[in-house]
């Protein structure tokens, strides 16, 4: 059994649902639990977020452990369905769809019985999934009453101001503006900053766990909470002369004799490999820096401005004294990549 461990704030979780609800407060909210809810566990979460109006999921798998699961509210595939089967299951599964390429047209044409609910998804200027603006009238007459919502997907909304969004949501609008149904825009950062975009739905993701969507802002300063603690216990402390080396390639030369801790936990458990030294854990409060490659299940840390430190200390590697996204930004990755690869 691996030693490093996951901790789940669920009562962090909750406030962070009530920051989107203040800043949207006419918007319905669909929360964003794909990727295992950002690897904090795709279940407990939806259960815990009872407050939500529905529920965004990539595939339709995860729609199915849904349901399995007893989730009763909206749920809405992302991807949409690859297959007839896929599309059949959500139908009699009541999972509502995203339809963004005309393959999942012919899905649909094809398809006899019941249908499931469809969101008709634009390509507005991300340019990954979504139908052009251009054809929003004919596909909404073709879809008729199965159509129950409009979506778009913002590329650049962790910079509010880019020019980039304005033409983003002045596409959607103009496509969709004539049309009586439910639309969704806003995503965390469109949130916090582009109260314009909320329409019917709005959809977090990053922010309901406590990170922050917006480039050079914490989440601290969007009144956030972190919901995941990663820790693991400080299992060796040796002390090392002036000029000894540590950890694979002789990376770090000790600069001065010194303590240096190994933490049990590394790259197999998901921390960034590629954290420099320098990068910070934190022991009893107290930052201390790497020192030394990152290997597969230690990390080796100078104790140098914590020597209270003693074996079986308890160590964060982030969490609520220490955001995610400063370990991110000193990896070189984002927050949402190290919370993903965690097996909560």
């Amino acid at each position: 059994m691996r030693r490093a461990r996951v901790h789940i704030d669920l009562a962090a979780l909750t406030h962070n649902l009530n920051q989107v609800r203040q800043a949207s407060p006419n918007s319905k909210i669909m929360a964003v639990i794909k990727a295992n809810a950002y690897g904090h566990g795709m279940l407990k979460v939806a259960q815990a977020l009872t407050d939500a109006d529905g529920f965004a999921v990539a595939t339709i798998g995860e729609g199915l452990a849904l349901r399995k699961a007893d989730i009763s509210k909206t749920i809405l595939i992302l991807q949409g369905a690859s297959n007839a089967q896929e599309y059949q299951q959500a139908a009699e599964q009541r999972l509502t769809l995203s339809i963004h390429h005309n393959s999942q047209l012919s899905i649909f044409n094809q398809h006899k019985g019941e249908h499931p609910s469809l969101w008709l998804k634009f390509d507005t200027g991300m340019h990954r999934l979504g139908f052009p603006v251009g054809q929003a009238e004919e596909l909404i007459n073709e879809l008729g009453e199965k159509v129950n919502g409009l979506m778009m997907h913002f590329a650049c909304a962790d910079e509010p101001e880019n020019p980039a969004n304005q033409q983003q949501i002045h596409a959607f609008q103009q496509a969709t503006d004539a049309f009586n149904l439910p639309r969704s825009a806003a995503n965390s950062a469109a949130i916090l900053k582009m109260p314009q975009t909320h329409f019917d739905w709005v959809r977090p993701g990053i922010m309901l766990y406590g990170a922050s969507p917006l480039l050079n802002v914490t989440g601290q300063a969007l009144n956030l909470k972190p919901v995941m603690t990663l820790a693991a216990p400080l299992i060796a402390i040796n002390l090392r002369k002036k000029g000894e080396a540590v950890g694979y390639g002789a990376d770090y030369i000790c600069p001065e004799d010194m303590p240096i801790g190994v933490i049990a936990i590394g790259y197999g458990d998901g921390y960034p490999r590629h954290a420099p030294s320098g990068t910070p854990v934190l022991i009893n409060g107290v930052e201390c820096p790497l020192a030394g490659r990152v290997s597969m299940d230690m990390l080796t840390v100078d104790l140098r401005s914590c020597p209270s430190a003693k074996v079986g200390d308890h160590v964060a590697l982030w969490g609520k004294d220490l955001s995610v996204g400063r370990i991110a930004e000193m990896a070189g990755t984002i927050s949402y990549e190290l919370l993903c690869a965690m097996p909560a």
